[in-house]
């Protein structure tokens, strides 16, 4: 194969490089230089066809003082067709003239026209002769030196770690966010971790593939570390779960001594289980000696059997005469004689024939009794469970929610075995006085199949008790740790918000669904706010629900963004809410207008008079809550008192909003705990509708119940 042909094969092996179809490492020493086992760096080419990198000639040369260079050749140019290395100088050629180191027969000192020089090629073993012009006569390898340079994109693209947001052909990435468990590169960096977001404090390092996180961190406190475990739960856990979450009455212990523990426990249940199987096949093995056995002890018996038969007839043959009789008929020479006797001892075997007609063997050749139906061990083997006793399953409380009906979601261990189904026990815990039939007894709903279920027929305004038990093989596992849920003070009301009636689509964005509204805060937010030096105000935005109450007793339920700058919560008459709509309010005083802002005060001017709206402050993470006068009756054991630090507390997960039309009542809830914040009188002479007012970015989400319209899960 000629030096062309080998490079267009390098080229194309490449290629395949580049596209991922071939290894890196199945070219790469092929593009070595023999001499400085590097990858080529200006390879020239030898006489033979080998190449050997620039440096290295001149170092070869150097090394066996011969002179390879020729002060009269041209510089070598890329653009040139016949391209060669350039010709050292004329001074560093007379140096090495006048220091001596040439004294080679042929060379007259003060000549600058060097002898032939030979250099020994590393490739053949051979000897090769430069010519007279030495170095400057090898012609520079182009084609392998863009392979080579190929080569190394090539390489440094299949370490490279890629950023995974560009769109295709992906940059290199440049760092790797910890907490995203992504790779970017600078532009994508920037655009999806910008500057004043929670997205800008997350950890980054350099391009990495190893996102497995440093410390674990307790899914129910995202911020803090998991340092205990829980022994009910069996689970990782950190000490606000065991102060106040959901494992405060569970036995605890510290990660050093349950991670002895539980290796301890897989080594003894390892070394059980291999009792166990031992002897399984101790059992199998001793049936099979067994059963062989049988076998042989019946197949031995039955030959005795059969033997001492033939022995038997064999001798009543010779007893009767007749074999004898016949051995000498058979002797006889005379033909009319022999004819004669023949028919006499044909009648005779035929009556010895006639009876060994009813001849039956002493014993059955069948072994049918030894054959083996094992169908059903077969069964009993595949369906064996070695879980014993099932591990409890444990309720999820964050997709545990209860209004009319209860819907109870659970998770089994992350090693657990297949189950057959599902139990779910509820209570209802009344008060000590309370005299009722089903209080304090445990109900049982069917089997369920999955890891959830709705309980029906649950009374309001009540605390029950749920847990969960799994069977496996009519075996159930021990109950899970009980939790408790309150019911809601009256029906879940169903609605969705309105998209007609007031709403801003400048500002506010709602999804399809109409279950989430966002408020952003955009260009028309910043143009307003620049108007609050004049004396105005920065209006809020309002949405309401699409459906009206005028009767009766509801109650709903809905998010608040923790991160929302400020929303007001509550309920509104239709007359107020045209009011609100329709007259301008930018130009009014932000002191005696109800949606102000959190220090306006406005919320404290109008509570001696019954208003046919009520609005609740939520933002920033906390709630706040207004002043008690003393015609609104609130219940002193629900309310914080009036000092400003106890009318300020942190915002719940889920708020609730119960109304009372005809008695003219609204009350704000912890939907978590039913715990009542505050409650106060509101005029409902007209048709009352959840309200919501949104300042900022902001983001409040209905609960799924109320977006259904329907009183089901």
């Amino acid at each position: 194969m000629s030096d062309s042909e080998d490079m267009t094969e390098f080229a194309s092996i490449v290629e395949r490089i580049e596209r991922g179809e071939v290894p890196i490492k199945n070219i790469e020493r092929e593009l070595i230089c023999p001499i400085c086992k590097e990858l080529f760096t200006h390879p020239l080419i030898l006489p033979c066809q080998h190449s050997i990198c620039h440096k290295c000639v001149r170092e070869l040369l150097m090394l066996n003082h011969e002179d390879s260079f020729d002060a009269g050749s041209e510089c070598s140019l890329p653009s040139s067709p016949r391209s060669r290395v350039p010709s050292p100088s004329m001074e560093r050629l007379d140096r090495i003239v006048r220091s001596g180191s040439i004294s080679s027969p042929g060379w007259r000192k003060g000549s600058v026209t060097p002898r032939i020089t030979t250099i020994h090629c590393p490739g053949c073993q051979h000897d090769i002769d430069l010519g007279e012009r030495g170095i400057s006569m090898l012609f520079r390898n182009f084609t392998l030196e863009s392979i080579v340079e190929r080569y190394r994109q090539a390489a440094r693209a299949a370490v490279a770690i890629m950023c995974n947001i560009c769109k295709p052909p992906p940059q290199e990435a440049t760092k790797s966010c910890m907490d995203c468990k992504a790779s970017y590169c600078n532009e994508c960096f920037k655009l999806h971790h910008p500057w004043g977001t929670p997205k800008a404090q997350h950890e980054y390092v350099g391009p990495t593939t190893n996102f497995r996180p440093k410390v674990l961190m307790c899914p129910e406190h995202e911020m803090e570390k998991v340092n205990m475990y829980c022994e009910v739960c069996r689970r990782p856990v950190c000490h606000l779960c065991k102060l106040g979450g959901s494992h405060a009455n569970h036995k605890v212990t510290s990660m050093s001594s349950a991670y002895k523990i539980l290796k301890e426990n897989g080594q003894l249940a390892e070394r059980e289980a291999n009792e166990h199987f031992d002897h399984l096949f101790e059992t199998l093995q001793e049936r099979k000696s067994e059963m062989l056995r049988s076998i042989e002890q019946s197949r031995s018996r039955r030959l005795n059997q059969l033997k001492s038969q033939v022995e038997e007839y064999q001798g009543m043959l010779e007893n009767s005469g007749l074999v004898g009789y016949a051995q000498e008929v058979l002797k006889e020479t005379d033909q009319s004689c022999f004819v004669q006797t023949a028919k006499q001892l044909h009648v005779r075997i035929q009556k010895a024939t006639d009876s060994l007609r009813t001849f039956h063997p002493a014993a059955d050749p069948s072994f049918d009794e030894f054959v083996l139906d094992t169908s059903k061990e077969e069964t009993l083997l595949k369906e064996m469970c070695f879980g014993g006793v099932p591990e409890p399953p444990l309720i999820d409380l964050s997709n545990s929610h209860v209004y009319n009906k209860a819907s109870i979601s659970w998770r089994l261990s992350d090693d657990h075995l297949p189950t057959d189904h599902h139990l779910v026990e509820y209570c209802r815990r009344g008060a000590p006085c309370e005299d009722s039939e089903d209080s304090g007894v445990w109900r049982s709903t069917d089997r369920v199949y999955g890891p959830s279920t709705v309980v029906c027929d649950l009374e309001p305004n009540s605390l029950y008790s749920f847990r969960v038990r799994t069977c496996r093989n009519s075996m159930f596992s021990p109950y899970s740790p009980e939790i408790m849920l309150h019911t809601p003070p009256a029906p879940a009301f169903g609605f969705l918000f309105s998209d007609k009636c007031g709403f801003s689509a400048e500002r506010l964005i709602l999804n399809k669904q109409r279950d989430v509204v966002d408020s952003v805060a955009g260009m028309a937010f910043l143009l307003a706010a620049e108007r609050v030096q004049t004396g105005s105000y920065i209006p809020l935005d309002y949405i309401i629900g699409d459906t009206g109450i005028s009767q009766g007793r509801h109650y709903w339920a809905f998010r608040v963004d923790p991160q929302s700058f400020m929303v007001k919560v509550g309920v509104a008459s239709d007359s107020k809410l045209i009011e609100w709509f329709h007259n301008p309010r930018d130009t009014s005083s932000p002191r005696y207008d109800h949606d102000s802002g959190h220090d306006s005060g406005s919320e404290d001017t109008c509570y001696d008079v019954s208003q046919p709206f009520t609005l609740l402050t939520v933002g920033m993470g906390k709630i706040f809550i207004p002043k008690a006068s003393s015609s609104s009756s609130v219940s002193s054991t629900s309310m914080p008192s009036a000092e400003p630090g106890n009318r300020v507390l942190p915002m719940p997960q889920r708020l609730g909003v119960c109304l009372d039309y005809e008695a003219c009542r609204v009350c704000f809830y912890d939907a978590d705990t039913m715990r009542c914040l505050y409650e106060r009188q509101v005029d409902c002479s007209g048709t009352m509708y959840p309200a919501f007012g949104l300042m900022g970015s902001g983001r409040i989400q209905l609960e799924e119940l109320i977006t259904t319209k329907k009183l089901t899960f």
